[in-house]
């Protein structure tokens, strides 16, 4: 993997985030993922080691949770 993967759930607390990840990281080196408009990538970010949203999974791996908008739990109902 090449960039990071932002992952959020289009919370307040996930586009908020979201802004300073870009922000500090830039689009070219991020992927963002909306776990609720692409429901198809939980599966995904659960074995990327995805707990809970907004969360950021680096090119070599490590899963970095931002703050707390929403369990993957959550987002999967």
């Amino acid at each position: 993997m090449n960039k990071s993967i932002f992952y959020h759930a289009g919370c307040p607390v996930c586009v908020s985030a979201e802004h300073d990840i870009l922000n500090l990281i830039g689009n070219e080196n991020v992927e963002i993922v909306h776990l609720g408009e692409e429901k198809s990538r939980i599966d995904e970010a659960e074995q990327a080691g995805i707990k809970s949203v907004p969360a950021l999974v680096t090119p070599s791996g490590n899963v970095l949770h931002i703050n707390f908008g929403a369990s993957l739990e959550d987002v999967k109902n």
